[in-house]
């Protein structure tokens, strides 16, 4: 097979060596359908914004946690958190100025680092950015569930889902997705059946595009998510539970997001009652099958992806 032949094949296994980077393609798919589609929608100022924010924090972090660890300074930066949360930021928040996105960036970042327990953060960085700017700075923040409207199912969304999948499977998270899906679709759909309402109900509040997002981008996070599978499960039921109530009682804008960072803690208790094998991403990228490496210089150590090492 030529090299032109064994292109695809490479690029494709390029890309899967690691879950983010479908990840990053799918909400960069998103973010281009947002701001191409909707007047409301995702700007480009917003995500310069939200990029400045989110790479200023995760430098600052990062160099903090190496000069406390006599490391090289920038070792293990990690742009693929910070470009995650960069679009994550932009694509779900709204704001009445462009530093807002700014700061809800720099905060989600900031607390990775900083509220941490046994060596992993607490809250999904974008999320905590989100609702930290949202609680903060009342109406002059908000997640605007009209900008994506109500049918989903359209092309540029089957293709960002498509994406999306590929993400979940390959970091096994899929569970905690589909648990979240199905509590919210269940407690909306009992309660219309008790209270006598039209099916139409349910269905309206579900074919949200934000809920849909959230689910598949926000809530199956690796690295803020409980380890087990059983925990996994049960978190997403926790935190669909909570985001239904908000639903139908105080009607709260965003909120999945808001019951997930309120529910954040739940996830090292859960580490501790259900313990499994701590998720990493993959360190370095593997090998074409039949090329060996040219030289590996014992010396040099390569680049990893976890901002603080496992004692």
């Amino acid at each position: 097979m030529d090299a032109a032949a064994r292109l695809p094949l490479a690029l494709f296994r390029t890309i899967d060596a690691d879950p983010r980077h479908w990840q990053i393609l799918a909400l960069s798919g998103l973010f281009i359908f947002s701001y191409s589609t909707s007047s409301f929608g995702a700007e480009p100022s917003a995500l310069l914004f939200a990029a400045s924010g989110a790479m200023l924090a995760q430098t600052l972090g990062t160099a903090i946690i190496n000069l406390r660890a006599s490391r090289p300074l920038f070792h293990g930066f990690e742009v693929k958190s910070a470009l995650i949360t960069t679009l994550g930021v932009t694509i779900l928040l709204r704001a009445a100025a462009p530093w807002i996105w700014f700061a809800a960036a720099f905060t989600g970042i900031a607390l990775k680092f900083l509220v941490r327990i046994k060596g992993k953060h607490v809250f999904n960085p974008g999320c905590i950015g989100i609702v930290a700017m949202m609680l903060l700075l009342g109406r002059d923040a908000w997640v605007s569930p009209g900008q994506w409207g109500q049918m989903p199912l359209i092309a540029g969304y089957a293709l960002a889902l498509a994406l999306a999948a590929l993400t979940l499977s390959s970091a096994k998270r899929l569970d905690i997705a589909l648990g979240f899906l199905f509590t919210v679709a269940a407690i909306l759909f009992a309660r219309a059946v008790w209270l006598g309402d039209p099916m139409a109900i349910p269905l309206h509040q579900l074919s949200s595009g934000s809920l849909l997002i959230f689910a598949f981008f926000m809530i199956t996070d690796p690295r803020s998510t409980p380890d087990s599978r059983m925990g996994r499960v049960l978190f997403a039921m926790a935190v669909a539970s909570l985001a239904a109530w908000f639903i139908i009682g105080p009607n709260q804008r965003g909120a999945p997001l808001m019951a997930l960072a309120a529910l954040g803690l739940l996830t090292p208790l859960l580490d501790r009652a259900l313990p499994a094998r701590r998720f990493e991403w993959p360190r370095g990228m593997p090998a074409l099958e039949g090329r060996r490496p040219i030289s590996t210089p014992v010396s040099i150590r390569p680049w990893g992806t976890k901002e603080t090492p496992r004692p």
